[in-house]
C-alpha cells in the first residue's frame, strides 16, 4: 500500500501527547520539556549508556595501563615479566570489544531518539490541526514550517549532542577524578578548581549566546517565511516585471541573517577560546604540581603519566561540555520555538463530545455577534436566520456585509461572541466538530488542490470510492473532455496546487470532490467564479441535482446564479437587510434590487 493510501488507523501512533497535557511544560524549562519528550525511552537511554561505558573502557584504562607499563620499565627488579604480559593482555581485550559495544550503543540511542523526533514532528502537526482557523490565519507557512522541520532537526541534534557529548564529558569526569581520588586525593584536589572556572566561563556568555541565538532563530524564520511568500507571488511578480523588487526584499532579509549568523559566530569564538585558554593553563599547572611530587618522590614517576592523562581527559571532556554549549542553547532555542505551538491556547473554538450520527441540515442563527481578536468592530450584530433542512440559502451582499463569516459559522470555524448557532435544535457548542464536518462539503472560491493526481484529489479522505460514482461525479461537472486530453487521464498529477490546470478546471475538480462525498449539507462560496460560460452552465445544471433535498449555503457576487435559490438573504453592515425569492425580492426593489442594477 502507498503512502497516499495509508488511512488515520494505518499510521503509526508515536505517544507524545502527553507533552501537551503537562503543565510543568513552560518555555522557560526547556530541560523539563526534554525529559518528557524521552520519558517513555528511560530504558533504551539507560542500555546505550551501559554499552557506551562499556566500549568507552579503552579510555580509562589505558592510563593505568600505561602508567603500570612505565613503572615495570622504570623498576623491573620490582615486577616480573608477567605483569608486563597481563597489562597487555587487558590493553588488547578492553580495545577489541570496542566493535560490539559500540553498535548496540548507538543502536539504543538512535531507536529512543529517531523515534521522538518522527513523535514530535506527528505531535506538531497533530497540534496545528487543533488550533483556531484564527491562529493559523497569524502564522505565516513559511515559519511554520522552519518550526516543523529546522527546529525539530535542532532538538534531535540537541538530543544526540546530549548523548554522544554531554553524557560522555560527564561519565569520563566522575570516572577520571574518582580513579584519581583513589590513587591520590592530594591530586585530587587539584583537579576540583576546574569546575568552577568552566561555570565562570559559561555564566560570563550564557545569556549573550542565548540573546544571539535567539535573534538568529527568529531571522531564519522571517527568512523561510518570505520565500515561501514569494513563491506564491511568483505568478504576480513575473506579470508586472517586478522580479528586482522581489530579489531586493530577499537580499535585504539574507542581510540582516548574515549579520545575526555572523554576532552569533563571534560569540561562540570568544566563548571557545576564552575555554580553551583557560583549561590548557589549568593542564600546565597540573603537568609542573604532579611532576613536582615526583621529583619529591611523593609519587612513581609513571603517576605522572597517568594524572596528566585523566587530567587531560577531565579538561578535554569540561572543554567539550564548554564547545557543546552553543549547540545546546540552539538545541533549547529550538524547543522554546516549538512549543510556541505546542503550548498555543488558540485551539478549535468548539470542544463539544456530542457526535452527530445523522445530519438533516436544519440551521438557526439567533442573536448572532461575531468581531474577530483584537477589533472592536462587529463583523455581524445582531443576526438572525433559520433554515429548514434541504432548503437552498443564498448570501449576499457588498464586500465586508459578513457573507463568508456567516459561511464560516456554519462550518465552525468561527464561535459567535454572542448568540448561538444550532444545528438540528442542538447548540454548536456540544457538537463534536469533526464527526459533524463529516456531513458538509465546502467549495472556496480559492480552490486547494495539493500535488497528487485528480484521482487522489476528487476522493480526498474518502478510504473507497467506486468507480460507478466516480465517473457519474465527472459527467456532472463536466470533466469528461478535461481528463480524457490528459497523458495519464485520471491519474494525472495536477502539480503543486493543481498549477498544471486553468482556473476553471481546478474549480470542477473541487466540485467533484464536494459531490464524491454525498453531503447533507453544501457550502459554496462563489464555486462557480472560476468558470467559462460553457463550464459554468453545466456545473450549474450538476448543482440542481446535488442541492435537491440538501441544506445549502451559497455566497455570490453574481446575482443570475441564484435564481432558483428557495431564499435569498441580503446582507448589509453584518445584519439581515431583505430576504425573500428572486421574484419577491426583485419586486421589492430595494437593496437586492440595487444590486442587480449594478450588474446589468
Amino acid at each position: 500500500m502507498s503512502s497516499a493510501g495509508l488511512s488515520a488507523t494505518d499510521a503509526p501512533s508515536y505517544g507524545l501527547e502527553h507533552i501537551l497535557e503537562d503543565e510543568s511544560i513552560t518555555e522557560r524549562r526547556p530541560a523539563r520539556f526534554l525529559l518528557l519528550l524521552y520519558r517513555q525511552h528511560w530504558g533504551k537511554l539507560a542500555l546505550s549508556t551501559l554499552f557506551f561505558l562499556i566500549k568507552h573502557s579503552p579510555v580509562y584504562v589505558l592510563p593505568i595501563i600505561t602508567a603500570n607499563l612505565i613503572n615495570v620499565a622504570s623498576n623491573p627488579e620490582r615486577y616480573g615479566p608477567s605483569s608486563l604480559w597481563i597489562n597487555i593482555a587487558v590493553l588488547l581485550v578492553v580495545i577489541i570489544q570496542n566493535i560490539p559495544t559500540q553498535v548496540l550503543h548507538i543502536s539504543y540511542m538512535s531507536k529512543a531518539i529517531r523515534y521522538v523526533e518522527a513523535g514530535l514532528r506527528s505531535t506538531l502537526v497533530r497540534k496545528l490541526q487543533r488550533l483556531s482557523m484564527a491562529a493559523h490565519g497569524e502564522l505565516a507557512a513559511g515559519k511554520l514550517q522552519a518550526k516543523v522541520l529546522r527546529d525539530v532537526e535542532a532538538i534531535e541534534f540537541l538530543s544526540r549532542q546530549m548523548m554522544l557529548s554531554v553524557m560522555p564529558a560527564i561519565l569520563s569526569v566522575i570516572v577520571a577524578a574518582g580513579i584519581t581520588m583513589y590513587r591520590s586525593l592530594l591530586v585530587s584536589a587539584f583537579f576540583v578548581f576546574t569546575v568552577p572556572a568552566a561555570l565562570i566561563v559559561v555564566y560570563f556568555f550564557r545569556k549573550k549566546i542565548a540573546r544571539t541565538n535567539q535573534e538568529f532563530r527568529k531571522s531564519i524564520e522571517s527568512m523561510s517565511g518570505k520565500v515561501s511568500e514569494m513563491v506564491g507571488m511568483m505568478p504576480v511578480t513575473r506579470a508586472h516585471g517586478l522580479e528586482q523588487t522581489e530579489i531586493r526584499k530577499i537580499d535585504a532579509t539574507l542581510t540582516r541573517l548574515r549579520n545575526k549568523g555572523y554576532r552569533l559566530d563571534i560569540v561562540e569564538a570568544y566563548f571557545g577560546s576564552s575555554a580553551w585558554v583557560t583549561f590548557q593553563v589549568f593542564q600546565a599547572l597540573c603537568l609542573a604540581f604532579t611532576i613536582l611530587l615526583a621529583y619529591r618522590g611523593q609519587i612513581p614517576v609513571g603517576d605522572v603519566v597517568l594524572y596528566q592523562s585523566f587530567f587531560a581527559m577531565i579538561l578535554g571532556s569540561v572543554n567539550q561540555l564548554i564547545n557543546v554549549y552553543p549547540n545546546i542553547a540552539k538545541g533549547f532555542e529550538s524547543i522554546y520555538s516549538v512549543t510556541e505551538i505546542l503550548l498555543s491556547q488558540e485551539e478549535e473554538a468548539y470542544q463539544g463530545r456530542k457526535k452527530l450520527d445523522t445530519v438533516r441540515g436544519a440551521f438557526s442563527f439567533r442573536n448572532v455577534h461575531f468581531g474577530y481578536p483584537g477589533s472592536d468592530r462587529h463583523v455581524l450584530s445582531d443576526f438572525n436566520l433559520d433554515v429548514k433542512a434541504g432548503e437552498c440559502i443564498a448570501l449576499v451582499g457588498a464586500s465586508g456585509a459578513g457573507k463568508s463569516t456567516v459561511l464560516n459559522l456554519v462550518i465552525g470555524f468561527n464561535r459567535p461572541v454572542k448568540g448561538g448557532v444550532a444545528i438540528d435544535g442542538i447548540p454548536m457548542d456540544e457538537i463534536d466538530m469533526a464527526a459533524y464536518r463529516r456531513h458538509i462539503a465546502v467549495v472556496h472560491q480559492n480552490t486547494v488542490l495539493f500535488s497528487g493526481s485528480i484521482r487522489e484529489n476528487i476522493t480526498y479522505g474518502l478510504p473507497s470510492v467506486r468507480e460507478d460514482d466516480l465517473a457519474a461525479v465527472i459527467r456532472m461537472t463536466h470533466l469528461e473532455d478535461v481528463i480524457a486530453q490528459l497523458p495519464d487521464g485520471l491519474d494525472t498529477a495536477v502539480g503543486e496546487h493543481g498549477s498544471k490546470l486553468s482556473g476553471g478546471q481546478r474549480q470542477r475538480i473541487a466540485i467533484a470532490r464536494a459531490l464524491i462525498r454525498d453531503p447533507k449539507v453544501i457550502l459554496l462560496d462563489e464555486a462557480t467564479s472560476a468558470l467559462d460560460n460553457e463550464s459554468e452552465y453545466h456545473v450549474q445544471q450538476a448543482m440542481k441535482k446535488l442541492t435537491r433535498g440538501r441544506t445549502t449555503f451559497i455566497v455570490a457576487h453574481r446575482l443570475s446564479t441564484i435564481r432558483d435559490a428557495d431564499r435569498i438573504v441580503v446582507m448589509k453592515q453584518g445584519r439581515c437587510a431583505e430576504m425573500g425569492t428572486y421574484e419577491e425580492l426583485m419586486a421589492l426593489r430595494g437593496e437586492f434590487y440595487q444590486l442587480k442594477m449594478l450588474q446589468n
